[in-house]
């Protein structure tokens, strides 16, 4: 029995990216020893067909958390952000559980190492979106002189999903943790605690993205145990462009080490740019080389 299970969450329309991230995962020999599990969240026959043949585990993914269908109307793809927080009830009998989303893809086998050790003795092991180069952390509005209006991502969503000001207020300068790239062991006191508070945020809250608003209450509200991996671990586009070794012919962070990335993270779109990454087959972009020269490359896993 192995071990460790990655596990996603697809419907129909990013079943394209969902078989790159596959893919990107069986290219590497290590991936033998994990298991590969897919949560259905609107998949098509064709596409469950296709799984069934890839991938270890195929589950219809639920709402696990009991949401109003005036909140939900028929959107399935929403249970995206409510089934990752119960992954031992639809893959029982693993120790450990690797979550990527399904707009990620392994460029670098060492993150899903760091993933496997990092959530040893009960810890999350996620990924705060900062990294060397950002060059805004908090979102804040000036009103007048020094007085300003705070509308950072965790605080206004604490607040608008009826958490107190205490816990807004923990988390509100606190820099986010992305859902998106986490893992966790079975018997982690974690998951009782994210699910608590995710279902508090579904009561009065959206649901996108209500599981990382719990996940961050849990790690810097509640003070849950947590190994955070370097940005390398979940290298989010949107935030900061990688550069190109082309001598290695890979993607590394931008600054001095120059890190190879380990999971590239396709989320929302490139700023600058009108393309989102689901809407398109090719994604070609302006990055810079460790030659300081201007290329264009596809940020998508091209096998």
């Amino acid at each position: 029995m192995k071990k460790t299970i990655i596990i996603t969450f697809s419907d129909s329309n990013y079943f394209h990216l969902l078989k790159e991230l596959i893919a990107s995962i069986k290219r590497f020999p290590q991936s033998s020893n994990i298991s590969l599990g897919i949560l259905d969240g609107g998949l098509d026959d064709k596409q469950k067909e296709f799984l069934k043949n890839n991938v270890d585990y195929l589950k219809t993914a639920n709402w696990d958390v009991e949401v109003s269908k005036i909140k939900s109307r028929g959107r399935n793809y929403l249970k995206n952000h409510v089934c990752r927080a119960y992954l031992p009830n639809y893959f029982p009998n693993f120790e450990k559980y690797i979550w990527l989303d399904c707009d990620t893809w392994v460029n670098d086998w060492k993150a899903i190492e760091y993933l496997t050790k990092g959530c040893d003795n009960g810890k999350l092991a996620v990924v705060q979106t900062i990294a060397p180069g950002y060059r805004d952390i908090g979102n804040v509005k000036w009103i007048v002189k020094s007085f300003a209006q705070v509308k950072t991502q965790n605080f206004k969503h604490a607040i608008s999903s009826g958490f107190s000001n205490e816990i807004a207020r923990k988390i509100a300068f606190a820099p986010n943790i992305n859902a998106g790239v986490f893992s966790l062991e079975a018997k982690s006191n974690f998951w009782s605690i994210w699910r608590e508070n995710l279902s508090k945020a579904l009561k009065k809250g959206r649901i996108f993205s209500s599981e990382q608003l719990a996940m961050n209450i849990a790690v810097y509200y509640y003070d849950e145990p947590v190994e955070f991996l370097p940005p390398t671990c979940n290298w989010i586009l949107d935030h900061l462009l990688p550069f190109f070794d082309e001598e290695k012919k890979t993607f590394v962070e931008p600054y001095l080490p120059n890190n190879t990335i380990g999971i590239m993270h396709l989320a929302s779109k490139i700023k600058g740019d009108n393309l989102k990454m689901k809407d398109i087959e090719q994604t070609f972009i302006e990055i810079q080389t460790l030659s300081n020269k201007k290329i264009k490359k596809n940020i998508r896993f091209i096998e």
